[in-house]
């Protein structure tokens, strides 16, 4: 082997390496789900489109602690991470899911407690695809359709615009698992059915291998993930981590100023975490009393903090009131 192919293979081995996603290897050779999903899109969608956001999803975590997160969790804060991972990381978890649940000889009913599931909140499975291809159809432009299941275990249906999902900050209040997604954007029917989006939906649903979606209601109804996003989607709980970091993280360093000027805001959010909505899930006795806490300490600081109190006992008061925001967070985790 001479030197410049030795060096074209050593490229190509370190880049395998350092790639922290990829793509996942398709179950069906591209013209397997024809006639209605025809092998040119197929191929077009799976090595251009889904490669590229791939591609520029490890480009954005290269050298971050995020190249070590695994993607759904990195998702819960998308919004917050940046554009390049909000887009390119719900690209690849989108098309990820997408490509999965496609079969060209699927399951064309639930089983099991999926099953049981549509039945309580649908009525029956040809209710949930009308609520579906609702949600497909009146999507304006580019996104996707999802069936979910929510932080408090229940089947939803929503659509979002773009690449983003349900797992994401961006969803609002429609968060939770996805284990059902409908590609609406263009590219993903436009060779075959042209502007008539309607017929690509009525056409899913032949290849939609309803089996593995039922495998994905059991795996999402035992998920970690959904009490992760029922914290994150806890908005009072977060404004009053964001103040606590921005006054907190100064002290330790030596500087004062953003606590003794914004004490007050601390006070504000507190009382607004006491009045807000708890999730059921937190919606527990130490958490309420946790959260009183909360309050008394905020006021103690804040006093100290008119008073100009020496440095010291603002910082001992400061420390009080963030282990017991700690105590909170650590009760939500469990």
């Amino acid at each position: 082997m001479n030197v410049l192919k030795m060096s074209v293979v050593m490229l190509m081995i370190s880049h395998a390496v350092s790639a922290q996603f990829s793509l996942p290897p398709l179950e069906y050779s591209y013209n397997a789900l024809e006639p209605y999903i025809d092998a040119m899109t197929m191929e077009i969608h799976y090595t251009k489109h889904h490669q590229g956001y791939v591609n520029n999803l490890n480009k954005a975590v290269e050298g971050t602690r995020l190249a070590e997160m695994p993607l759904d969790e990195m998702l819960i804060n998308a919004e917050a991470r940046g554009t390049a991972i909000r887009n390119n990381g719900g690209g690849h978890y989108n098309h990820s899911l997408f490509w999965s649940i496609l079969s060209p000889e699927p399951d064309k009913t639930p089983n099991g407690n999926l099953a049981t599931a549509i039945q309580a909140t649908f009525g029956s499975l040809d209710s949930l695809k009308k609520a579906l291809n609702i949600a497909a159809t009146k999507r304006f432009g580019s996104g996707w359709a999802w069936l979910y299941v929510t932080p408090d275990k229940k089947l939803a249906v929503s659509s979002s615009p773009n690449q983003d999902n349900p797992l994401m900050d961006a969803a609002g209040s429609e968060r939770g698992i996805p284990i059902l997604g409908i590609d609406v954007w263009e590219h993903a029917y436009y060779l075959k059915y042209q502007n008539k989006r309607g017929d690509y939906l009525g056409a899913i649903w032949n290849v939609l291998d309803w089996e593995r979606v039922s495998e994905n209601y059991d795996k999402a109804m035992s998920s970690p993930l959904l009490l992760k996003i029922e914290k994150d989607s806890w908005t009072a709980l977060k404004d009053f981590h964001k103040v606590m970091a921005q006054t907190y993280h100064p002290m330790e360093e030596g500087n004062f100023t953003p606590i003794r000027t914004r004490s007050g805001e601390l006070v504000e959010k507190a009382e607004l975490l006491a009045s807000s909505p708890i999730p059921s899930s937190f919606n527990t006795t130490a958490i309420k009393t946790a959260i009183n806490d909360l309050i008394m300490g905020s006021k103690k600081l804040h006093k100290l903090a008119l008073k100009k109190g020496n440095d010291s006992k603002v910082k001992d008061s400061l420390d009080a009131l963030h282990d017991v925001f700690h105590t909170i967070q650590g009760l939500c985790s469990h």
